[in-house]
């Protein structure tokens, strides 16, 4: 492996499967040899949603990070660093596991809630197998320049990157959702 897709974005292929992945648009944070690590940017999860309800007072978006370990829970930050433990995915955004930190900096007032984005769960590949599924063109990689991953993004960021993509992928931004029904 001679590159890494670490930082780019994944836009999935459209298909008839209707799985977690179906219009997803993924941010990988790590890849490597040994596999990858990314997040689904816009999935909303409206059950765990409901569980955050509990810790503030107001409306919080939790989004399907994919579908591995959906108890362990992430955050993409921008800005102010809050946590000692965090990966670096940009100079303006990091994310973290730290909990603790970011509620307690989201309830004092250190931390706006708009520069948080929560996650549960997260997406993963073994070895060489995202490079498998990019060459098969299950996904499409793409670098994505001033995008603010803290935003509340849902199916309408998968169709804006496609539209953009230009091409065969206009075409597929146009489709609809089931394409058999096309």
């Amino acid at each position: 492996m001679n590159y890494s897709y670490k930082g780019k974005i994944l836009i999935s292929t459209p298909d008839i499967s209707g799985d977690i992945f179906s219009r997803s648009v993924v941010l990988i944070i790590e890849h490597n040899e040994q596999g990858a690590f990314g997040l689904i940017l816009n999935k909303k999860n409206s059950q765990m949603s409901s569980k955050f309800k509990n810790f503030f007072d107001f409306k919080i978006e939790v989004y399907d990070g994919g579908p591995v370990e959906n108890d362990r829970v992430f955050f993409i930050v921008k800005g102010k660093n809050v946590s000692e433990t965090f990966t670096e995915i940009t100079n303006e955004f990091y994310l973290t596991e730290d909990i603790e930190n970011i509620i307690s900096s989201v309830l004092s007032g250190d931390l706006d809630i708009n520069d948080v984005k929560i996650f549960s769960g997260y997406s993963g590949w073994t070895a060489l197998q995202l490079d498998d599924e990019v060459q098969k063109k299950v996904w499409t990689v793409v670098d994505v320049y001033n995008l603010d991953y803290t935003l509340p993004n849902d199916q309408t960021l998968w169709k804006s990157i496609m539209q953009n993509l230009g091409g065969e992928y206009l075409l597929w931004a146009n489709s609809p959702e089931d394409i058999s029904l096309n």
